[in-house]
């Protein structure tokens, strides 16, 4: 078998996490006492920029603010993100975000056929673990021989750096993988790496230009293993 790893994105390709982190966000506005509210619209144009901490940022830099008080709340987006995190985690362990449409089937196919699972993600490890040990189980976090997170890279997607970080720590070649996203931030950032790259849009990124994928689908639920093989049998022969 030609197909040695299947390495997954997290937020919207996993799981539909985005309406959570929508969610938690504006919540952690509120504790902190801000103003602050991200619509729909807002948060969807604000996934361009990939990170939450970034995404903070992005934001107070379009507030045009007096730059002591730019400065101010700049100091505390770190402070305002710690809590975002936590209760983002609060909702995902209480069961409001499920596993898209095929994922689980896949996961468990590739772990008979011997495929490696990894993951390649821009959130953070704590956020990874939570939706992993909430729809996969206590020791989910073990069957990726590899989990690639936010703090394992200094430039997010679609710098294709948290791709090359798992490639190397799984010792495999980008031939022989297959990743899986559901943006152009992270489609982008797989290809750059030289990767076989499968697109499952959100509702969130469905209007994204997905053009460069080498396979675009509407979900993972008729997606299998030896489809996947065959198509890298295929690649290797051009």
């Amino acid at each position: 078998m030609k197909l040695k790893a299947l390495i997954f994105d997290v937020d919207g390709t996993l799981a539909d996490t985005e309406e959570a982190h929508r969610s938690a966000f504006n919540c952690a506005f509120r504790r902190h006492g801000l103003d602050w509210h991200w619509s729909s619209a807002r948060y969807a144009r604000l996934l361009a920029v990939a990170g939450g901490r970034e995404r903070l940022k992005a934001h107070l830099d379009s507030l045009r603010l007096p730059s002591r008080e730019h400065d101010a709340l700049a100091g505390r987006i770190a402070a305002i993100h710690r809590t975002k995190t936590e209760i983002y985690a609060a909702l995902v362990e209480s069961g409001q975000v499920p596993l898209r449409d095929g994922v689980e089937r896949l996961i468990d196919e590739a772990a008979r056929a011997n495929v490696q699972l990894a993951i390649a993600s821009t959130t953070t490890l704590e956020n990874i673990e939570a939706l992993l040990r909430t729809t996969l189980g206590p020791y989910s976090a073990q069957r990726f021989a590899v989990v690639g997170a936010a703090d394992h890279v200094r430039r997010k997607k679609p710098a294709p750096e948290i791709y090359r970080f798992v490639l190397r720590e799984l010792d495999r070649s980008a031939p022989e993988c297959v990743a899986i996203e559901d943006s152009w931030n992270g489609l982008t950032a797989a290809k750059q790496a030289g990767l076989y790259t499968v697109v499952t849009p959100s509702d969130w990124t469905r209007t994204e230009d997905f053009s460069a994928a080498d396979m675009l689908l509407p979900s993972l639920g008729s997606l299998g293993i030896r489809d996947l093989d065959t198509q890298l049998d295929r690649q290797g022969g051009r």
